[in-house]
């Protein structure tokens, strides 16, 4: 039996209590706010993405580490 897609609710409510190391592409895309592809690429520039046969898992604390190096500091 095909199984549904989880909308933002249903994700964030599976999240909550707890944080996961790793997600795939569609959850984290989903947890940062931002569109599948933006998120892909930023998985891959932060080298945060495992192939594992056809799933790809997404490290969540490396991509926090490399969107840190993004920050602005107000002077």
């Amino acid at each position: 039996m095909a199984e549904k897609k989880k909308t933002s609710k249903e994700v964030e409510k599976m999240m909550a209590g707890k944080r996961r190391r790793f997600v795939r592409l569609a959850q984290g895309a989903e947890l940062y706010s931002m569109g599948l592809s933006s998120f892909r690429n930023i998985a891959r520039e932060a080298n945060a993405t495992y192939r594992i046969r056809k799933i790809v898992l997404v490290d969540l604390d490396q991509i926090d580490a490399y969107l840190e190096t993004f920050r602005e500091f107000n002077d």
